[in-house]
């Protein structure tokens, strides 16, 4: 577990040059990195959300683009197309801005179903299948999706299948006084982004995911996980709940946050300080409990408080 440890407080430290007092926030990116999987960010703009998403790649010397999605984008322009060369005639493709270790789309909200839908089968399956031919994507990858949560004319809200991909959902928030102005001296000249290096290789990167692996989680966890998800398709709150993918997250970010904090076991507080940020966004909440202002949060909150948690055997 040092490794993975040493790994993640080198990135950390680098990024946190940049995004200023948010460690937790930079603590469950990385988490999401180490687990290969994908995070949603929902926030207002200016919080610094670009910025996380390019101090990571900067930081691990990853190729990283950026998709501004908008109504009138069209699949194509996310994956590529394939375009005539008159030279040799033959059908030549084109990669479209997909193909990088780290994405950000912004405000994927404001794309159509359509195109949102291109995303699908390079986050679940790292690859990208154009007029037949299939394309691996390279490793690392990795989505950070950004969406605007109080503007609403003009957006498409994500697709049930489209959320379950995403392993964690997080929001950065407004920083404190104290950091804010720490901010406005360190940006008096120039971005600090500007002047941040690479500090760890993808060698580096695939090593400690290798590592995040072998944390080890006794049946009682297992089963604690499973009936946290269980819990929410029978939630007299919740029209749909937490699929296997679901659970399957949890266990794996669990695993992670186990491995930073030099353990090779989970715990059960592991499993609780994750919960929200894996679970909430995959559930769909009953019109009826939309009328009483209940959120996704919240069934998470009162399910982790009504499910017992495992003790250790004798």
């Amino acid at each position: 577990m040092e490794i993975v440890k040493k790994f993640a407080d080198t990135v950390i430290a680098n990024i946190e040059k940049v995004i200023i007092g948010k460690y937790e926030v930079v603590e469950k990116t990385l988490l999401a990195l180490l687990c290969q999987g994908h995070i949603l960010i929902e926030d207002v703009p200016g919080t610094g959300k670009t910025m996380l998403a390019r101090s990571v790649a900067c930081s691990i010397g990853c190729s990283f683009r950026r998709i501004q999605f908008t109504p009138d984008m069209l699949p194509s322009d996310v994956t590529g197309v394939s375009v005539f060369n008159q030279k040799n005639h033959e059908f030549e493709f084109r990669p479209g801005p997909v193909f990088a270790q780290i994405v950000l789309t912004d405000e994927i909200n404001r794309a159509t179903p359509k195109t949102q839908s291109s995303l699908l089968e390079a986050m679940e399956e790292r690859q990208v299948t154009v007029d037949g031919h299939t394309y691996e994507m390279e490793k690392p990858f990795l989505v950070l999706a950004t969406q605007n949560p109080i503007e609403y004319e003009g957006t498409f809200p994500l697709p049930e299948a489209q959320l379950d991909r995403f392993l964690l959902r997080i929001n950065i928030g407004y920083p404190d006084k104290e950091h804010e102005i720490a901010i406005l001296g360190m940006q008096q000249f120039a971005h600090p982004i500007a002047s941040l290096g690479q500090v760890v290789s993808n060698e580096n990167l695939l090593e400690a995911q290798e590592s995040v692996k072998q944390v080890r989680a006794n049946d009682l966890i297992k089963e604690y996980i499973v009936n946290i998800c269980m819990a929410t398709r029978s939630h007299p709150d919740v029209y749909l709940g937490v699929s296997p993918r679901g659970s399957l997250g949890l266990y794996r970010t669990s695993q992670a946050l186990a491995a930073l904090r030099q353990r090779d076991y989970i715990i059960p507080d592991d499993v609780k300080y994750l919960a929200e940020a894996t679970l909430a966004h995959r559930l769909i909440i009953s019109p009826a409990a939309r009328i009483k202002n209940v959120s996704p949060k919240e069934v998470v909150k009162d399910i982790l408080s009504s499910i017992p948690v495992p003790r250790a055997r004798n």
